[in-house]
């Protein structure tokens, strides 16, 4: 059976001085499947984009930021992450330059400069755990899987170019 996950982009947008990072806090509504976590800014790949394209999109829509410069920091291959089970596969950027400043909030919920030393010690998916240090310290990029099942990882395992 072939592989058709859902292609995502999520980012992580550092301050000025690279010690902070832009995080929302997803508690605007009970659906939501991120509901209580924090997490970069990101989304669906629509059908006319590239990755960079929609990682600009996701930005400007969740932010209000333009991205002037962004990385690909690696990517991610999510089997069973969807609620009903759905495969998924992002792409991770860091957006070190962008134009504009920040909305305080967006539909999710607020935007918030986080120090990136402190990240881990907030709400997250379980998984980012495993791959936030390797999005903010490692200089390589990574290719990496992570197995979902009820709504939790069940392995972790990358590389790194």
């Amino acid at each position: 059976m072939p592989y058709t996950p859902i292609l995502a982009t999520l980012g992580y947008i550092l301050s000025l001085d690279g010690k902070r990072v832009l995080l929302v806090h997803r508690i605007r509504r009970n659906d939501d499947a991120h509901l209580g976590k924090y997490n970069g800014l990101g989304g669906k790949l629509e059908a006319n984009e590239d990755i960079v394209s929609g990682m600009r999109r996701e930005i400007r829509e969740e932010s209000g930021l333009e991205c002037e410069s962004l990385r690909l920091r690696g990517t991610i291959s999510w089997p069973g992450f969807g609620p009903g089970g759905e495969d998924w596969f992002g792409f991770l950027f860091v957006i070190d330059r962008f134009q504009g400043t920040p909305w305080t909030e967006n539909s999710d919920g607020p935007l918030e400069w986080i120090e990136i030393d402190h990240v881990l010690d907030l709400p997250l998916w379980e998984g980012d755990r495993y791959f936030l240090p390797l999005v903010f310290h490692e200089p390589r990029i990574f290719h990496g899987i992570m197995p979902y099942r009820n709504g939790r990882p069940v392995s972790w395992s990358y590389n790194l170019l």
